[in-house]
């Protein structure tokens, strides 16, 4: 009878190591690799809808577009303020070194985030063009080097023509001045070149007399760029600089039809030398210019790669904001546009300042969606056989343990049991036996 007792505790002892241990560890393995393939299923759904959720693209165009409105909408505030400080250059100075914003930037082989001033120029003319103050990158101008910028070959592009426009407007009127900057074109760029320029907004100014001169400030290019230059449609997170070979990316078109900010800064209208707009390309000059690595856009001439290349460009400039797919190189890519609402003295409603697109290569990226489902599942068949083999190991161990255990404690009880009380205690269990 006792050998029985001994038996049943072994079997008890068994059994709740069972129920405690190998029960929860196979338990845990089935979740944990049924919890992987879910997951790597999910990942795989996703990314293979974000293509039929076109309309996310579509609202974050739309986004994208109200945050460049604003932002302008800041700048004319600016201007405006401008008129009211003192007209020294300390206070010029001043009201530069207090318009900063954060800009990423890479220095010395590293990316980094730095406060840099919004406006590269700052400056003041009298009633006939005579520069009376002048702040280049924080620095006043020497009072020799001044110029009469009424004259458009006397200012920094060659060709601006602000002092004329601005003083045409009334009080409070801003005219806001095409992208300037030299070209850089493709050779330039894959070494590693980037465009630089400005655009600037110009408003004149009074006096007791009447006209006084005009003030104008030189927003800094890359300060407007930031807002697409760092966008993958696709993905939340923010980029330092987007890889147009992927397809994957955002630009901004201005009023005229011209990219002034893209991935591939030889597609954004600079000047040549002379301070004229590089030749976009056309069905007439497109394979010439493309020789030349001169590959400036312009949405309003490009119907002869798709027509649904102007057709974006056409209601874009009607201010809707839309879906389009088209033709570009034999792949097809797909578009949300949406119109930046800022207006000023020159730059009238619907079409505004421009437009932003962001565009997605649908083969490209089905194609890198493939690749990323392989990916995520051949990862989760690994960790799931890791998983599975940590456990057979685990349960190996913990048998032998429980072996080693109830060995113990098989020897614990014939140590507390004296030596000759095993015909006491067979008398005592059939005692009770007899009194059930």
């Amino acid at each position: 009878m006792a050998e029985s007792k001994k038996k049943k505790q072994y079997l008890t002892v068994g059994g709740l190591f069972f129920l405690l241990i190998v029960i929860p560890l196979s338990l845990m393995a089935f979740l944990i690799a049924n919890g992987m393939f879910k997951l790597g299923d999910a990942i795989k759904e996703r990314t293979v809808s974000v293509l039929e959720s076109q309309d996310e693209i579509k609202m974050r165009a739309i986004n994208t577009a109200d945050e460049v409105a604003n932002f302008l909408m800041e700048c004319k505030k600016d201007l405006l303020v401008a008129t009211i400080i003192p007209t020294t250059e300390a206070a010029y100075k001043q009201f530069i070194v207090e318009s900063k914003k954060p800009l990423w930037v890479k220095e010395g082989g590293k990316v980094q985030q730095v406060l840099n001033p919004l406006y590269k120029e700052i400056a003041l003319t009298d009633k006939n063009g005579n520069e009376q103050i002048k702040i280049v990158d924080g620095e006043a101008v020497a009072k020799d080097k001044l110029a009469n910028v009424s004259n458009p070959a006397n200012t920094t592009y060659k060709t601006e023509d602000y002092f004329a426009k601005a003083k045409a407007l009334n009080k409070g009127e801003v005219y806001v001045s095409p992208l300037a900057g030299s070209y850089v074109d493709k050779a330039a760029f894959e070494k590693g070149q980037r465009f630089a320029g400005i655009i600037r907004l110009s408003t004149p100014v009074f006096s007791k007399d009447g006209f006084a001169g005009v003030i104008s400030l030189a927003l800094d290019y890359r300060q407007l760029a930031r807002f697409t230059d760092q966008i993958i449609p696709t993905q939340g997170e923010r980029v330092f600089e987007t890889d147009a070979a992927t397809g994957n990316y955002a630009f901004l078109v201005d009023n005229r039809g011209y990219v002034i900010s893209h991935p591939n800064d030889y597609h954004v209208a600079g000047l040549d030398a002379n301070g004229e707009v590089m030749p976009a390309l056309s069905q007439q000059n497109s394979a010439e210019m493309t020789k030349k690595g001169i590959e400036v856009l312009n949405l309003n001439q490009l119907g002869f790669l798709d027509p649904n290349l102007q057709a974006v460009a056409k209601e874009a400039a009607s201010g809707k904001a839309g879906i389009a797919t088209y033709k570009f190189a034999n792949n097809t890519k797909f578009v949300a546009y949406a119109p930046i609402k800022f207006y000023s003295a020159n730059l009238t409603a619907p079409a505004g300042f421009g437009w932003v697109g962001l565009g997605v290569d649908v083969e490209k990226y089905n194609e890198a969606a493939t690749q990323a489902t392989q990916k995520i599942e051949k990862e989760a068949k690994a960790w799931t056989a890791t998983v599975v083999l940590i456990i057979i190991i685990s349960m190996i161990i913990l048998f032998f343990i429980m072996v080693l255990l109830m060995r113990g404690i098989g020897r614990s009880i014939q140590s507390e049991v004296p030596e000759g009380s095993e015909g006491d205690l067979a008398a005592l269990n059939d005692d009770d036996d007899d009194d059930k």
